[in-house]
């Protein structure tokens, strides 16, 4: 937004760790302020929030933006493969006449997956990433083991995408989008391969159904501040917020 390339401005800035906050804030040219918390956040006179923190942070705010009639861009979709999250914001976007906006992240295909929704059949997601990128991630408490133990290309899980969302909350989000635009959580099929000679995030989807098959290879590199993550991520939100703020054509469904 100091650039200019979006029609918007940044006007203010919440996280849970100020130090985080005044570091983003010092980069700025145009300086936003700074919130004590999410609730003064939303209650500014702004016309989007912008999520990027964590699962919890959308269990925690997102209502209260939508109670405070303001628009909400989620970047951790994967709490709203918790359906009593989803059913909730749901209901307030309809109550309150407000929209959340989710981002494709660090996958392609969404658009071209929701277009076939209805006659889908089958939805698997193989992702490929450096142990690195996984560390700290709740399945390694849950299995007692570390990521300093993988040596070699490694399945270390294999299941359903609400399975995959709960084991790697900061991790497999791509899980949870491919599931809200597909089959669903129970129905989408997820692989994670831990690999410590991967230099790229890689994300490898295939659908089949009715309409015929479809098959999307991306391969990302990891975020220079937050390796957990892929450039790719940022980059679809920045085009997101673009096509929020803009007028004119837009490309795609």
């Amino acid at each position: 937004m100091d650039s200019g390339e979006i029609p918007a401005a940044l006007t203010h800035v919440y996280d849970a760790s100020a130090e985080r906050a005044h570091r983003l804030i010092s980069r700025l040219q145009k300086k936003p302020q700074l919130v004590a918390n999410h609730h003064l956040l939303s209650s500014q006179s702004i016309d989007l929030v912008v999520e990027a923190a964590s699962q919890d942070a959308v269990r925690d705010a997102a209502l209260s933006v939508l109670q405070n009639r303001k628009d909400l861009m989620i970047m951790s979709a994967g709490a709203l493969l918790d359906e009593s999250v989803f059913a909730v914001l749901e209901d307030a976007c309809r109550e309150f006449g407000r929209t959340i906006y989710l981002p494709s992240g660090a996958i392609a295909g969404l658009d071209g997956l929701a277009s076939v929704r209805s006659e889908l059949e089958e939805v698997t997601l193989t992702t490929t990433k450096h142990p690195d990128s996984l560390r700290g991630a709740k399945f390694f408490a849950a299995h007692d083991m570390s990521a300093d133990e993988i040596t070699k290309p490694t399945t270390i899980f294999r299941g359903p995408a609400r399975n995959a969302v709960s084991m790697f909350p900061a991790n497999i989000n791509v899980a949870a989008l491919l599931s809200l635009a597909g089959l669903g959580a129970q129905r989408t099929e997820v692989s994670i391969v831990a690999d410590p000679s991967a230099t790229k995030n890689s994300h490898r989807i295939e659908a089949r159904g009715r309409f015929g098959r479809m098959t999307f290879l991306t391969e990302n590199v990891p975020d220079q501040d937050n390796p957990k993550t892929s450039r790719l991520a940022a980059l679809s939100a920045v085009e997101m917020l673009r096509r929020i703020c803009s007028e004119g054509i837009r490309v795609g469904t």
